[in-house]
């Protein structure tokens, strides 16, 4: 070989070597920190996973690939506290928002910079593999629901009670052909060998023995206790309490089709302890001039206005009622806590006769207060008990049983 092709083919070799060192740094230096992935999918999965999936649309957008279409620090702004982002003004933010119902996103103004990163560095390593049979999904295009197919799981249910109707067959068989051939053998056999081959399932031998009334006794008492168990549980629990009211009263009418607030016909819902049942005089701010409705006629007008006419209340019945032992003050759920009526009262807006949706039990508060973030926005009242929450190194939002939501004293007197 000559020296000029030695000198090629070492250059080649050269140049190739330094070619795979540099893609191999670049790779490197592209490649996601393990360490921040795996801190940003527990962060994820505790704190976003409820509304959110990379590849998918669920409560809000699909976030896939979504530290390209947002930069960091917009995204940082969004995450801490969406609500200031819409209200800036930002095109982008406004047209997210309305495109999802305008729900709003729980604010997490104590995520600190490098738990956002995290997130992040997460949602753009899952933004990087291919979803099983899903299909590319983004913001403006939402995938059609999956239908489950149960097809599945029917066969091989089929498939278990085939199997167990052919086990049972076979011992049948087994044991007629064991028995014909100690018939052969009778002659061979002692006396209590004949007696046990001769003899014949006699019911009422069974129906009168210890192990059978034994079994009996104790699955009766395990049902009994049972069913007294879960009828000591719903004693004072009105779910689904739907009473007949003396006037009808469409709230899928006034609160859904007419888009009425709750707060006009019910005046404490902001501000007071306890909430109102309307007075008379609230229906006839509509009523005087309104007296035929479009599902009841004019009968159940008619009586409003008679009412409102000689002065007689009318006897609406209580749907919701909490027992004097606890304390519940109205105002504090909704102007301070900032939930909405449906949380407790269910889709109210679609009901034609109200009725009770949620238990209202003391287990469903509680468990309530352990999972409901606190609402922190604009109220300085919670900045200490915020500092306090964040310097704890607990993860996730400050929720209400952490200032005492659950303590006894606090809903009872």
């Amino acid at each position: 070989m000559s020296k000029t092709s030695i000198s090629n083919l070492v250059s080649r070799l050269s140049l190739l070597i330094i070619l795979s060192f540099f893609f191999t740094t670049v790779r490197a230096d592209n490649a996601p920190d393990k360490e921040l992935v795996s801190q940003g999918e527990v962060l994820f999965k505790e704190n976003c996973k409820s509304c959110h999936a990379v590849h998918s649309i669920e409560v809000g957008p699909a976030l896939k690939d979504v530290s390209k279409r947002r930069d960091a620090k917009w995204l940082a702004a969004w995450i801490r506290n969406s609500s200031l982002v819409i209200a800036s003004g930002d095109k982008y933010a406004v047209d997210l928002y309305n495109k999802f119902n305008k729900a709003q996103m729980t604010p997490f103004p104590t995520f600190k910079d490098q738990e956002i990163t995290a997130v992040l560095a997460y949602i753009d390593a899952e933004s990087l593999k291919t979803p099983g049979d899903k299909p590319p999904v983004d913001d403006k295009n939402p995938p059609k629901e999956e239908v489950k197919d149960d097809t599945t799981s029917t066969i091989i249910l089929i498939l278990v009670v085939v199997v167990l109707i052919l086990v049972l067959t076979t011992l049948i068989v087994f044991l007629s052909v064991i028995k014909r051939f100690l018939k052969d053998k009778e002659a061979t056999l002692s006396e209590s060998d004949k007696e046990l081959v001769n003899q014949k399932l006699d019911l009422v031998v069974v129906v009168k023995s210890k192990m059978f009334i034994t079994i009996v006794t104790l699955l009766f008492v395990a049902i009994a206790v049972r069913a007294c168990w879960l009828g000591a549980l719903s004693i004072g629990v009105e779910q689904n309490y739907e009473p007949v009211q003396p006037i009808p009263f469409s709230h899928k009418l006034h609160a859904g089709d007419m888009k009425i607030n709750c707060n006009y016909c019910h005046t404490g819902t902001y501000k007071s302890k306890q909430d109102n049942i309307p007075s008379v005089n609230i229906c006839m701010n509509c009523h005087t001039h309104v007296k035929e409705g479009p599902k009841y006629g004019k009968e159940g007008i008619a009586q409003v206005v008679k009412a409102y006419e000689t002065g007689a209340p009318i006897k609406w019945v209580r749907v919701h009622n909490l027992p004097d032992l606890a304390y519940f003050n109205h105002s504090q759920h909704t102007t301070v806590a900032g939930l909405e009526c449906q949380k407790c009262h269910g889709p109210i807006e679609e009901m034609e006769v109200v009725r009770q949706h949620s238990p209202l039990t003391m287990g469903w508060c509680i468990n309530c207060h352990r999972e409901t973030a606190v609402n922190s926005k604009d109220n300085a009242y919670y900045d200490k008990l915020l500092k306090l929450h964040a310097d704890s190194k607990k993860k996730g939002d400050m929720t209400a049983e952490e200032i005492g939501a659950t303590d006894c004293s606090k809903c009872h007197y």
